[in-house]
């Protein structure tokens, strides 16, 4: 994907919420304090937020979101390096994911239909 079609669609994600801002105010202001509330430094700092959210992202299958969080995280200082890890640890969770499922509710299933 080239640098112009990712930034074309977290611009058409950002034109969605000002419309939906138009005709409900209150609540994409209150979304917009929320996630602002969310982000801001704490404990973890904005980069290490922005590297959570991408792996969120990507466990979601979400493409807005894994791009704005790739965006965002470089913004905040991540590295290549940074970026990559945090995919690959949201690539471990997923398959963890299917495996946790695999040995319990398929296991359910199989002793329930054999």
């Amino acid at each position: 994907m080239h640098q112009a079609d990712s930034l074309q669609k977290v611009d058409s994600y950002k034109v969605g919420v000002g419309h939906m801002k138009e005709l409900m105010p209150t609540m994409v202001e209150a979304y917009h304090h929320f996630t602002a509330a969310c982000f801001a430094p704490g404990a973890l700092d904005e980069k290490q937020k922005q590297l959570i959210a991408l792996g969120i992202g990507l466990f979601a299958n979400n493409e807005v979101c894994t791009l704005y969080h790739v965006q965002e995280a470089l913004a905040k200082g991540a590295s290549r390096q940074e970026i990559l890890e945090a995919t690959a640890v949201a690539s471990a969770v997923a398959s963890g994911h299917a495996m946790s499922q695999g040995v319990t509710r398929v296991e359910q299933a199989l002793d329930s239909l054999m």
